[in-house]
């Protein structure tokens, strides 16, 4: 088996994995139920007539060794779109193999072939991994704390 990491872009082929691996990360992050895409969703969502993501793949010796799902951002201070990170996901066992830093050049590589400006991502204030993105050039931005409006709030908010 090849210890050479190989990204390739995901096709539709592998909404299953995509899927699977999603209710990896979310187990990791202690919320397994928290998933309720489908490979179908993912399938349609991803790869239909109006890609709402796009994602990479990992391998190693031809096994999916992880994934990185990204979408797009806009900062109109730069006038240019990003990639934003949704999901990134290494297998257990092939952490500090260089799978998450190769991922993360698929996706640099991708950011400077469309001219895009920059990538974000969240990670949990927990999640050893931050280690990982700060040696790579991320930057904690200290000053600014994510938000989000979901569920029974989103609803009631759009009620008016």
């Amino acid at each position: 088996m090849s210890s050479e990491v190989i990204v390739r872009v995901a096709t539709v082929d592998d909404a299953e994995l995509l899927h699977r691996f999603s209710i990896d990360l979310a187990t990791y992050e202690d919320e397994p139920d928290a998933v309720t895409s489908t490979p179908q969703t993912l399938a349609r969502d991803g790869f239909g007539k109006n890609p709402q993501f796009a994602a990479f793949i990992a391998e190693r010796g031809g096994k999916p060794m992880g994934f990185a799902l990204y979408t797009f951002n806009y900062s109109v201070w730069t006038a240019a779109r990003g990639i934003f990170i949704e999901d990134i996901w290494v297998v257990p066992e092939a952490r500090r193999g260089g799978v998450a830093r190769a991922l993360m050049v698929a996706l640099a590589q991708e950011c400077k072939a469309r001219g895009y400006r920059r990538i974000d991502l969240n990670v949990l204030d927990w999640n050893p991994a931050r280690g990982f993105y700060e040696r790579i050039g991320f930057k904690w931005i200290r000053s600014w704390a994510p938000y989000r409006l979901s569920g029974e709030a989103l609803e009631a908010l759009a009620q008016g």
